[in-house]
């Protein structure tokens, strides 16, 4: 049997075929009849020559094409146009049938993608999907170190506003301590001053007593002894507290907020407790005064 094979020539992995006539015995390269054509499909050049004519006069005479001849000629248009041909259409109308033809095929080419595309796309498209998997969870860990970041912030901010309540409670626990005996010290300097007024008060009145009186004694010195005298001055120094008392009973009648507190201290020490009944108000806020005020009852 006579078929239309292909024969392999060129390179190793560069292989140029040639269309040939040749005997279905006869080995792949071995012996032909004639060749009629030409296929490239590697080459930069990626050509397909035809001789129809004699392809076309085996094929009437036969030969029968295989698989791989009988796909060139179909891809190039031998066999539509013989077909057209069978159908009796003319020279012209078999042109512009394969002209349509061609273009068309064009087309579908230019919009068919190949295997070796198709793959690339894939992998691009995984390549995608695995960068934003990637961005999303650095963007979820970011976000994560950010809540930690945040959180680690306030409790630092809590403890550092603990620290400054308790270093501000010891400084003002520190300046209450500081100002605790400084006023003790006003109150003892106060209480002492007077003390000392009152004893020199009592020591004036008592010798303008015995000064005054000393006259009137001093005319009757004859009749009088001196256990006389000494009784003159122990009831002179016993007159003298009754009316200090007196006088501090008529002023203990005032309240400590009429006075200033400086007076208000002054009188505190210069007065016994029961003296001081009631002089020193509910409603008094100042610390001094408060101050006088506890001490003279401990005291």
């Amino acid at each position: 049997m006579i078929k239309i094979r292909l024969q392999r020539k060129g390179r190793i992995r560069r292989p140029i075929y040639h269309i040939v006539v040749a005997d279905s015995r006869s080995p792949r390269d071995g012996r032909i009849i004639e060749q009629v054509g030409r296929f490239d499909g590697v080459t930069e050049k990626k050509e397909t020559v035809l001789n129809e004519a004699r392809i076309a006069y085996w094929l009437d005479n036969g030969a029968k094409p295989t698989d791989a001849v009988q796909k060139i000629l179909r891809n190039e248009g031998f066999l539509y146009k013989r077909h057209l041909q069978m159908w009796g259409k003319s020279e012209a109308e078999i042109e512009a049938t394969l002209a349509e033809w061609s273009a068309n095929r064009a087309s579908k080419k230019e919009t068919e993608t190949t295997r070796k595309e198709q793959v690339r796309a894939s992998l691009l498209a995984e390549e995608k999907e695995v960068k934003k998997q990637t961005q999303q969870k650095a963007s979820e860990a970011a976000a994560e170190m950010a809540q930690e970041a945040a959180a680690e912030v306030e409790v630092a901010s809590e403890e550092t506003t603990d620290s400054v309540t308790e270093e501000a409670v010891e400084e003002v626990a520190t300046e209450t301590a500081g100002e605790a005996p400084a006023e003790e010290a006003v109150e003892e300097e106060t209480s002492e001053v007077a003390v000392e007024e009152t004893t020199e008060t009592t020591e004036e009145v008592s010798t303008e007593e015995v000064n005054e009186e000393v006259p009137a004694e001093e005319e009757s010195a004859d009749a009088v002894s001196e256990e006389a005298s000494e009784e003159v001055a122990a009831e002179t120094t016993e007159e003298t507290p009754v009316e200090a008392s007196e006088e501090t009973t008529e002023g203990s009648t005032n309240s400590s907020k009429d006075m200033t507190a400086k007076d208000a201290v002054d009188h505190i020490a210069a007065h016994t407790v029961e003296e001081l009944s009631g002089f020193v108000s509910d409603d008094e806020d100042r610390k001094t005064v408060l101050a006088a005020w506890e001490a003279k009852k401990e005291a």
